[in-house]
């Protein structure tokens, strides 16, 4: 990050003085940053260990085989990266590149000073509004921190590697791997949401995420119908297909297109997205003083409500398993706190027998 801010966005969009990233990250997300950001000199060990991957090559690297956008390369994907660190009250922008790679692709690199870079590909493929908020995306990715974690716990994944010879260890991998993916994808979703406040255009956002699953041709697409399509993959087939989607999710680092949008209307009609517009959002200031234990319940409440409101037959499933479990729950507490013995000794009448049956229907049902 090198070039200071020196002019507002080039359209009134509303400035979020102060905020912090906990505004966008998705719990899941924000669980995990906040408990790192609390332990004490975990930065420090954290740069040291990130000292490992040169930063410095890095850069150079794309100095010398990527152009840097400024007022005279690119001027106007440098404006939007000038724009979004203002509208996210980033003190500092960050380096912008452009590189020669028809795959349609952006990232956030580096720790201390990340940069970011996108492919000719990307430019080729959306429109100024569409990039607005890819960049916007990628300027979220920076402020989180997330390219310095994901740097740390690559080395903690190879170091991992290396000792698999260990009993049991390809499982222990096996394992670290899949949770750092589910965080990878969940730190898109986060990002998603950084990308929609520097733009603040809904549309935009999400036609950039159809254009990654269908290509440039937008007059043959339509976004009501690629969420209606989201609708479908969600609730699609039988209890074989919600099996079959979890292994096709589980290997990947980024969330599917299709549940990118969804997740991101969702979020656009929010109570919490409306609050951020409304300039109520939580301020850098508190960042020190926020709760991990909070924060780790907003995620299990997350993951809790996905299975309550998903509509995947194998989310149906786990719903019924929970629910069974419930009603066993209840009836072995009845069975040892003596509820039954009580139903059961006024039930040596008709009506006392019945009587204990609804009680126990009634412990069951709760």
């Amino acid at each position: 990050m090198t070039d200071p801010i020196a002019k507002t966005p080039s359209r009134r969009r509303q400035r979020f003085p102060e905020i912090s990233t906990r505004a966008w990250e998705h719990p899941a997300d924000r669980s995990a940053l906040v408990a790192l950001r609390k332990l004490s000199g975990f930065d420090d060990v954290l740069k040291k260990l990130a000292g490992l991957v040169s930063e410095r090559s890095i850069r150079l690297m794309f100095l010398a085989t990527a152009v840097k956008t400024s007022e005279r390369q690119f001027p106007e994907l440098h404006t939007m990266v000038r724009d979004a660190a203002y509208v996210l009250d980033l003190d500092r922008v960050p380096d912008l590149y452009v590189t020669q790679d028809p795959a349609v692709n952006a990232f956030c690199i580096g720790i201390d000073t990340p940069v970011i870079v996108i492919t000719s590909g990307l430019v080729e493929l959306l429109d100024e509004e569409e990039l607005r908020s890819v960049i916007g995306h990628e300027v979220g990715h920076a402020m989180s921190g997330h390219a310095v974690y994901r740097t740390m716990l690559m080395i903690l994944t190879n170091i991992a590697a290396r000792i698999a010879w260990v009993p049991l260890g390809n499982l222990a991998i096996l394992a670290l791997v899949t949770a750092l993916k589910e965080w990878f994808r969940k730190a898109e979703l986060s990002s998603d949401r950084a990308g929609l406040l520097a733009g603040q255009d809904l549309q935009a956002s999400m036609r950039a995420l159809m254009k990654l699953a269908g290509g440039h041709n937008l007059a043959e697409m339509n976004v009501d119908a690629f969420l209606e399509q989201a609708e479908e993959y969600e609730k699609a087939g039988d209890l074989r297909d919600g099996v079959l989607k979890l292994l096709q999710v589980l290997p990947q680092s980024h969330p599917f297109a299709v549940v990118r949008v969804a997740q991101l209307k969702k979020w656009a009609e929010s109570d919490e997205y409306r609050s951020i517009l409304a300039g109520a959002y939580p301020r850098r200031t508190d960042d020190p003083d926020t709760s991990v234990g909070e924060q780790w319940r907003a995620a299990a409440e997350h993951y809790t409500t996905s299975v309550k409101e998903s509509k995947d037959p194998l989310m149906g499933l786990i719903r019924d398993v929970a629910g069974g479990a419930v009603t066993v729950g209840g009836k072995l507490r009845d069975t040892f706190t003596g509820a039954s013995r009580n139903g059961n000794g006024g039930g040596s009448g008709g009506s006392g027998s019945g009587d204990g049956g609804s009680g126990d229907g009634a412990s069951g049902t709760d």
